[in-house]
């Protein structure tokens, strides 16, 4: 302390305390400056964090300069004029408390930057702590018409908008499937703009009787519940359409974005300048925003010719091009719906190329032309390129972030796929279908504690996404085996979900219980899809007959499926035709043909390797495997269920305690090799086998 009172004294003296309280009131008031003034400017939204960081940087030159040069009323004085009574004279004395002043301002230099530079990133799932200011939810629009039919149309124009905004570079906008679930109206903006990371709300109203339409919309302050813009649009259906531009721009000049010449010259376009087709448009893209949640074919099935209508009355209309094309090839990579896959990839190409020709700058076409090249050609760096085109034209789109972690999945790159989609989730905060997409990787990373946690989260957002409540059931088989939590996880009379329950039942070998749930499910092609196991319900139930040894029953039934299937094959490409060749292998089992049963197994993995795909890959691998099981072949199946087992990141698809509990193993489970790879992953085994998994050899050895 007595060391301290000559420092204080001479910083008093010299008025350093003084200089800093000015600097820093200085730096306060510049900075506010700086933020009021930057986007009126051009600045970015960084402008003013960068200003403190750099005055923070530049406090220990103000101290220094004001140790040496005091501050007086006068101005400041050179430190050899410093008056002889000052005290701390001797020469070391001082250099000694100089240094102390500078550790001090060091200090607070990286105290300062740590806070402004390296704050935690915010983590998947949390409610952001800084909200920018220039961000904004489109709420749901308010149907007043009272005509549940105009739901399309009102939902529509609400699209629209939030599509317009969604184009300015400097706007934070969350996507309509954050949105969706709120109330048109909601009692409590500052609770929902803390939930999606917004300041401001954008709520509307559709009143649409006959060809008259009127639209209300008013932007909110979220933070202060205060209105800052509000405007009533009274137009025909011939010249609604147009409204989103003018919408947006004000919207923009409200809130202080700088628009690009390019996003400005984006607002002047417009749909179609046929407002039935841009009718048609609204209708179909209704049922494709219903068919994201589960991929419901049948709701894409609908829409596609709705899209078609639309292109046929303007074929230019290259939005519709490009939405009918991402319509098709999702419907193609999930089945088809009744539809020949080969006839929507071509579709879907020609639609793509169209709207990119109609349109070079249109983010939606490039979107498109990436899912062609994904589900339709398995190009995964051409896919990856498409993406990358559609995130330079709107970065901060979430569904172009989200399809470039769906590339990083196939390609095997699961960390940069589950950091893609965090990222996507992070801009799209209340999407179940990115936090699905994130859990489902989590798991194939085998990180299932995590896969849970996302998934629960999922189920919380969307209580209906049935995707989500199926991979939670896979989930806790795959961490423990425990198949009542996983039943119970799986409830529901939707019938993905009663599927999922038959799967489980399968594992259990409870196979009477799974053929009578299986037989209570409806057979269509929405509900068995061509492209995925089993594809053909006649298949699955010969499939339980022969598990459960009464080939009587088994045998008629594959002999009736076996010519479908291969008849599919003509319909299917890529990988697809990977699944076809599945069925035909098990057909041809069923019926004890041997030699052609292998060799379907073998046209299905030679697709599967070539393919590259590090998703479908490994959960090909375990499915022939256990084909080749089946066919009592442990030579063939023991080195490809290995590979799945033992690879670090492919546990995913196939977990190690199913070793145990599967019945597809039975066939060879006394082999010496199935022995030796239930003795390499010992630590994986369930508390509690079957007895029908149980092997004397095993009995005798654990």
């Amino acid at each position: 302390m007595a060391r301290l009172r000559p420092l204080l004294a001479e910083l008093q003296h010299r008025n350093v305390l003084r200089a800093s309280v000015l600097y820093v009131g200085a730096v306060w008031a510049l900075s506010q400056g700086v933020a009021q003034l930057s986007p009126a400017l051009g600045l970015p939204d960084e402008a003013t964090r960068w200003f403190l960081i750099s005055c923070t940087v530049g406090f220990p030159l103000w101290v220094a300069f004001a140790w040496l040069y005091e501050f007086t009323p006068k101005g400041f004085r050179r430190d050899r004029d410093v008056a002889p009574d000052a005290p701390l004279r001797h020469s070391n004395a001082r250099r000694l408390d100089f240094a102390i002043i500078a550790v001090l301002a060091v200090a607070v230099v990286l105290l300062g930057t740590s806070h402004l530079v390296g704050q935690r990133p915010q983590a998947a799932g949390e409610a952001a702590t800084a909200v920018p200011p220039r961000s904004i939810a489109v709420l749901p629009f308010e149907n007043l018409s009272g005509d549940p039919a105009n739901e399309y149309f009102v939902a529509g124009i609400q699209d629209l908008i939030l599509t317009k905004l969604a184009n300015f570079g400097s706007l934070k906008v969350v996507s309509r499937s954050s949105t969706a679930r709120y109330k048109s109206r909601p009692a409590d903006l500052k609770a929902i703009g803390r939930q999606l990371g917004v300041a401001t709300v954008l709520e509307g109203s559709v009143q649409k009787q006959g060809d008259e339409v009127l639209i209300n919309v008013q932007l909110i302050d979220a933070r202060s519940d205060s209105h800052l813009w509000a405007e009533s649009y009274q137009r025909t259906l011939d010249s609604v359409f147009g409204v989103e531009g003018d919408v947006a721009e004000k919207i923009a000049a409200a809130l202080r974005a700088r628009l690009s010449p390019a996003e400005s010259a984006h607002l002047a376009t417009r749909m179609s300048a046929d407002p039935v087709a841009n009718n048609l448009f609204l209708r179909a893209q209704y049922l494709a925003d219903q068919s994201k949640v589960n991929y419901d074919t049948a709701s894409m099935r609908a829409a596609m010719p709705l899209y078609r209508e639309a292109i046929e009355r303007d074929p230019g209309f290259a939005l519709a091009h490009a939405q009918f094309s991402l319509v098709a090839s999702r419907l193609a990579w999930f089945g088809g719906g009744g539809m020949q896959a080969t006839t929507l990839v071509a579709d879907a190409r020609q639609h793509a190329e169209q709207a990119l020709k109609l349109a070079p700058n249109l983010s939606a076409a490039q979107l498109a032309l990436g899912y062609c090249d994904y589900y339709g050609r398995g190009d995964y760096d051409a896919a990856l390129k498409a993406f990358a085109a559609a995130l330079a034209l709107r970065p901060n789109d979430a569904e172009a972030l989200a399809a470039h972690g769906y590339i990083e999945r196939r390609q095997g790159r699961l960390d940069a796929a589950s950091a893609s989609l965090q990222r996507a989730f992070a801009l799209d905060p209340r999407n179940s279908q990115l936090a699905y997409e994130v859990g489902l990787t989590e798991k194939l990373a085998g990180r299932y504690p995590d896969a849970e946690r996302w998934l629960h989260e999922a189920l919380a957002l969307d209580p209906e996404n049935r995707l989500a409540a199926i991979q939670v059931s896979n989930t806790i088989v795959a961490a423990s085996g425990d198949f009542l939590r996983a039943l119970a996880a799986a409830q529901g009379d939707d019938p993905s979900l009663q599927q999922q329950r038959v799967h489980l039942l399968t594992l259990q070998r409870r196979y009477r219980d799974a053929l009578a749930l299986l037989a209570s499910i409806p057979d269509s092609t929405d509900n068995f899809k061509p492209g995925s196991a089993y594809s053909l319900k006649a298949l699955w139930l010969a499939e339980l007959y022969r598990l459960l040894g009464d080939d009587v029953r088994a045998r008629p039934l594959f002999a009736q499926v076996l010519p479908q299937v291969r008849a599919q094959l003509a319909q299917r490409e890529g990988i697809s035709r990977m699944f076809v060749w599945q069925d035909v292998a098990t057909a041809e089992l069923g019926l004890g043909h041997t030699a052609q049963g292998l060799a379907a197994i073998a046209a299905a993995q030679a697709i599967a390797e070539q393919s590259g795909d590090r998703l479908y890959g490994p959960e090909a691998a375990a499915f022939h495997a256990m084909l080749y099981a089946e066919a009592r072949r442990p030579d063939l199946a023991l080195p490809l269920l290995a590979g799945v087992i033992t690879t670090p990141g492919k546990g995913g698809p196939y977990a190690p305690v199913l070793l145990w509990l599967d019945p597809a193993w039975d066939p060879i489970r006394s082999d010496p090799g199935f022995q030796a790879l239930l003795k390499e992953n010992a630590k994986y085994r369930p508390a509690v086998i079957p007895a029908a998994a149980v092997v004397p050899a095993e009995a005798g050895t654990q």
